[in-house]
């Protein structure tokens, strides 16, 4: 598609985390860009206070007449998977043939001619991409980034180098989105069983990740977690492995803990870096910063840039995100969500702070989920010593009998352990004060930090 003919974007869904970077990178393009969202966010905010026009109902009344009335050749619409198929302003908009496509295909086309490094994995990809973009911009060209979080150093998903040839994604696997994407390199972090009501079952989900890597282009490099057990072939690419627990062809050594940070040594093919400390702590983040350093030496650039770059990282908002530490409590917040990720962030947390009692409070992602991981979510949590539940956030679902909170709740085997609304939270956690707090999940809970930080330092 051919991008420069387009003038006015108008995005279905325009505060998702990747919709938001593609409103940013169209409205610095130079075009008119409005959109719909259900409901209004920090990101929404942000792109309003950018210009850029933004409703939060359903109407068709209420879409810019610059998007309706100009040549449909200059209009692009731009939809997540999570707009329902019965969405009034979708529907409209493909009934009068518009041209409508899903994002996941619009980054495709965007990154189509630019060098890319797409990271991919059902956790950690978030962190190592936000990590990959500021190593980069540490270089003289930049990069061009679109990410799946807030970057701490620069507090946005989205960075742009007018000069740079260099992409960085976050290759999503929901709804298959990342096999739009056709990288010069690649990093999968996991390969675990989620979105099943896209997937069906765990051989879909493999089948899908190797057709991503066989997507990676020919001589390319394709970097792979060795815990992840993921072998695809054929492949076009490159291929080596990392790991911090186990023989890879890029490890760690010599690692230490001090004052809550992290130093190793790094060891790759291609050459080692040695006493690497990263400015974000958890032993899961070790791990994330170990895979960007390596396909940073892999690209073949210069150390002490890498180093530098890894030492100022600052991290991802939601992600190990330290919101408040005061004498008696620490407080973190994270967006895990699936029961392996939440093991890896209860497992950093007690690593890096091993005589504290951790209470953690977590907010189910979509009754699906819940119902095919619910053992799963049941052990990870029982690695807490105090549990606090909230509701199930349906996101784009619908309920489904039976499937509860409690669902979990009664497969975790901690005795201290409820279920309760928001507002009874509030009054528990004044109460309480927890020594060390989490809060976990990817729905609504977002909107908790902001008060809870501010019990946790009152």
């Amino acid at each position: 598609m051919n991008f420069n003919n387009i003038h006015n974007v108008y995005l279905l869904g325009i505060g998702g985390i990747g919709m938001s970077a593609l409103a940013k990178y169209f409205k610095l393009k130079g075009c008119n860009v409005a959109g719909y969202d259900r409901t209004q966010s920090a990101l929404c905010d942000e792109l309003s206070q950018a210009g850029i026009n933004i409703h939060y109902s359903d109407d068709i009344s209420l879409i810019p007449k610059e998007f309706t009335t100009t040549f449909k050749e200059h209009i692009l619409i731009i939809f997540t998977p999570a707009i329902p198929q019965n969405h009034r302003e979708f529907i409209w908009f493909k009934e009068n043939n518009f041209t409508v496509k899903k994002r996941a295909e619009v980054l495709g086309e965007i990154t189509l001619n630019s060098y890319t490094i797409a990271v991919a994995g059902t956790h950690g990809k978030t962190t190592i991409s936000t990590c990959l973009a500021h190593i980069y911009n540490q270089l003289e060209n930049g990069c061009n980034a679109f990410l799946g979080g807030i970057s701490k150093n620069y507090h946005t998903n989205f960075l742009y180098a007018e000069n740079g040839n260099i992409t960085i994604v976050e290759a999503d696997e929901y709804d298959r989105s990342f096999l739009q994407l056709l990288p010069s390199s690649a990093i999968v972090t996991a390969v675990d069983a989620d979105h099943l009501d896209i997937y069906n079952n765990y051989q879909n989900v493999v089948d899908a990740f190797t057709q991503f890597a066989q997507k990676v282009k020919e001589n390319g490099k394709l970097l792979i977690k060795k815990e992840s057990k993921f072998n695809p072939k054929p492949v076009n690419a490159n291929v080596a492995t990392y790991s911090v627990k186990e023989n890879a062809d890029c490890t760690i050594s010599d690692l230490q803990l001090y004052n809550g940070k992290f130093t190793f040594n790094l060891h790759t093919p291609w050459g080692n870096i040695e006493k690497l400390t990263p400015g974000i702590t958890g032993m899961f983040n070790v791990e994330n910063v170990a895979a960007a350093a390596s396909m940073c030496i892999w690209e073949g650039i210069d150390f002490n840039k890498i180093k530098s770059g890894i030492e100022t990282f600052l991290g991802v908002k939601r992600r190990f995100d330290v919101q408040a530490v005061t004498t008696n409590s620490i407080y973190i917040d994270d967006y895990a969500h699936h029961p392996e990720e939440l093991k890896a962030f209860i497992s950093s947390v007690r690593g890096v702070y091993p005589k504290k009692q951790i209470t953690g409070i977590f907010q189910p992602h979509l009754y699906t989920r819940t119902r095919d991981f619910a053992d799963g979510f049941g052990e990870a949590l029982s690695l807490l010593d105090k549990l606090i539940l909230l509701d199930i956030y349906p996101a784009r679902e619908l309920p489904i009998q039976n499937i509860t909170s409690k669902t979990i709740l009664e497969k975790v085997k901690i005795k201290d352990k409820t279920i309760c609304t928001i507002s009874q939270l509030f009054k528990i956690i004044k109460k309480q004060k927890p020594e060390l707090l989490l809060t976990m999940g990817a729905g609504d809970i977002a909107q908790l930090v902001e008060p809870l930080k501010n019990i946790i330092l009152s």
